[in-house]
């Protein structure tokens, strides 16, 4: 839920939250006034973005499951395999922070081009690596480390340029349309793609995923500013190299602080944080769950998950008729609501089919959140912050996950699968009462 991404207060520094509905009491359009939102709309600056990041995500989607696949080939020792896992799990925890920082002090676009630029030479040389030689475990890892921390610094920027090629009434549009694209490329062509690759040869889907980092890097240099800048104002860079360590380093805590001082935000991260250890729970379990206790058949699982890529794809794509109807605020209010019903409607399920609805309702409420809750961030945060911000809330968020994997572990075991969907569902019922509270308009 927690992709959302998000020194002077929000709220203009009167105590008064900057109206989301243009001042005049009716919620701005973003949809641009005639009720069709796409892609096409919001021009073609944001068309070329979107694209980047769509093929940059179905490389990854490419990738991942092939870096899987290439391991096990290597070695059947499951803590070699896990450590590639970890390996690319790493980088976004140690450097969030610091991603965020370097996304705001250097030029946006350039930084995009320059981290997939990086990344395709990297996984174009690991292909021919595969291809030549025998691959070790360790070159393995290595490759998703890397790959994986220019991949942080890649979204720090693209999270902090969005509000300069898109108007602010339209961010939450623009930000179901990522959600959206990124979904279809990675669950519905990237996954099933991936393994028919690798079988094809080893390096080929390597290979494949370098010309989608390729064409991304391209792609970015071409995004010119259509609302602000995409280079963040300059500030004195200290002379030596211990200087500007401890410079980034502070400056990496600015995000933390100015979610801290803004309420909203502070709110908004918290509250994700939350729901991050109870979907991090369910992720953990819902391949028993799914199996055990709905009773979906073994060859029949892929299409059961599929329900949740789906809803993830209509979440995305209803984010913007949301924003416009309730507004941002609202509108997050009201995802919860569906969330929480959806969650302990699975909870309850013991067939397939309302077992995939809750689940595709579920996926649906998550895409809406991470949408409205980016839109949110980038209207209200300074440009110049926007970099910190976003990257303290994935970090906050990314942190959070592992605590309800554990626990749903442990409450598996003990009490059986039912419960670990109970308290999720409870969870969540705490968060959108708290909601209620929380975010007000």
């Amino acid at each position: 839920m927690t992709d959302t991404t998000i020194s002077m207060p929000a709220d203009g520094g009167d105590g008064r939250r900057a109206p989301t509905d243009g001042g005049d009491g009716r919620r701005a359009p973003t949809d641009g006034g005639d009720g069709r939102p796409g892609v096409a709309m919001l021009g073609g600056v944001f068309g070329r973005l979107w694209t980047a990041a769509v093929v940059s995500r179905l490389g990854d989607a490419l990738r991942n499951p092939a870096l899987a696949l290439l391991a096990a080939s290597v070695t059947r020792d499951p803590r070699a395999i896990a450590a590639v896992v970890v390996a690319g799990q790493l980088p976004p925890l140690l450097f969030g922070l610091l991603g965020g920082v370097y996304a705001d002090r250097w030029d946006r676009r350039r930084t995009m081009a320059a981290s997939d630029a990086l990344r395709a030479a990297l996984v174009g040389g690991f292909a021919l690596l595969v291809a030549t030689s025998e691959v070790h475990v360790a070159v393995l890892a290595g490759c998703a480390f890397l790959l994986a921390a220019l991949g942080t610094l890649f979204d720090a920027a693209a999270f902090a340029m969005l509000p300069a090629l898109v108007p602010a009434d339209r961010l939450a549009v623009a930000n179901g349309r990522l959600q959206a694209g990124t979904a279809v490329a990675g669950g519905l062509v990237g996954a099933p793609l991936a393994g028919v690759l690798f079988a094809v040869g080893a390096a080929v889907p390597f290979a494949v995923d370098a010309v989608t980092f390729a064409v991304a890097a391209l792609l970015a240099l071409t995004l010119r500013p259509t609302v602000g800048s995409l280079r963040p104002p300059a500030s004195r860079t200290p002379d030596s190299a211990t200087a500007r360590r401890r410079v980034a380093w502070r400056a990496a805590g600015d995000g933390l602080r100015w979610i801290w001082r803004d309420r909203t935000l502070r709110r908004i991260t918290l509250l994700s944080m939350v729901t991050n250890i109870a979907i991090s729970g369910l992720i953990a379990v819902i391949v028993l769950y799914a199996l055990d206790v709905l009773k979906v058949p073994t060859t029949g699982y892929g299409l059961f998950m599929s329900a949740a890529l789906f809803g993830a794809l209509g979440g995305g794509l209803l984010s913007g008729r949301i924003a416009a109807r309730l507004g941002t605020l609202p509108g997050l209010r009201w995802v919860l609501v569906a969330e929480t019903l959806a969650v302990a409607t699975l909870a309850v399920a013991r067939h397939p089919v309302p077992g995939a609805i809750a689940l595709a309702v579920f996926s649906a409420g998550t895409a809406s959140w991470n949408a409205l809750s980016s839109a949110y961030g980038q209207r209200n945060v300074p440009a110049e912050m926007l970099g910190r911000v976003g990257s303290a809330q994935r970090t906050a968020g990314l942190l959070a996950a592992p605590v309800g994997a554990v626990g749903a572990g442990f409450l598996g075991s003990a009490a059986g699968l039912p419960p670990v969907l109970y308290a999720a569902a409870a969870v969540f019922a705490v968060v959108t009462l708290s909601s209620w509270r929380a975010l007000r308009s």
